[in-house]
């Protein structure tokens, strides 16, 4: 699946099948359900999980738990919107 496919399936009811956890987690912040978002990647620390673990702590405005997910994750807090970051994410989880 490409971005534009990723990102046309906002559209739908439910995330596409076989769509990776954290592809899964954004699809759902994406869609209001923040949540299910965290729900599904909560539990897990492999980086891909962590990131978007802390992007969920930052679209709730909980930057403290956000870091601390970033350091996890073996990241640094993006200094850009949330909108540009969630792309950046999908982008990268995409071509992996």
């Amino acid at each position: 699946m490409n971005y534009a496919d990723f990102s046309a399936s906002l559209l739908a009811e439910a995330p596409p099948a076989g769509l990776s956890e954290p592809l899964t987690a954004l699809w759902l912040v994406a869609r209001d359900r923040w949540h299910d978002a965290h729900e599904t990647v909560r539990e897990l620390t492999r980086p891909d999980y962590a990131w978007v673990h802390a992007y969920l702590h930052r679209v709730e405005g909980v930057i403290w738990n956000a870091d601390y997910w970033y350091r996890t994750a073996g990241r640094r807090r993006p200094d850009c919107s949330l909108e540009e970051e969630w792309e950046a994410i999908a982008r990268e989880l995409l071509a992996a």
